[in-house]
């Protein structure tokens, strides 16, 4: 499963997905966008950001940090209005939302 990205502005979009590339879980040696962890992105007219994400389980140890990291991480990108970040674990994660990157870093592959 790859995120759905709804914008207009590819570029900016392409710094979020950098930014995002810099938050790992820290029991998981892969970012949280090749762990499959980011369900969208959206980025509307003005730049105000959306990002929907989840976390391995409901119960990770880091609930309560990784989501507030990211959205911090993602208010300092250069041209970003506002940024917000959702948890969801509709649906939930499984490991086939990795990327083939993360599968074959940690083994799957």
């Amino acid at each position: 499963m790859s995120a759905i990205i709804t914008t207009q502005n590819t570029e900016l979009t392409q710094h979020v997905i950098d930014m995002i590339k810099t938050c790992f879980d820290p029991e998981i040696p892969v970012d949280i966008w090749e762990l499959g962890l980011i369900y969208e992105v959206n980025l509307d007219t003005e730049n105000n950001l959306e990002v929907k994400m989840t976390l391995t389980s409901p119960s990770c140890p880091v609930a309560e940090s990784l989501p507030v990291e990211v959205e911090n991480k993602l208010k300092g990108v250069g041209g970003i209005k506002t940024a917000k970040v959702v948890l969801t674990f509709e649906p939930p994660w499984t490991k086939e939302m990795m990327s083939e990157v993360a599968q074959v870093e940690l083994g799957f592959m």
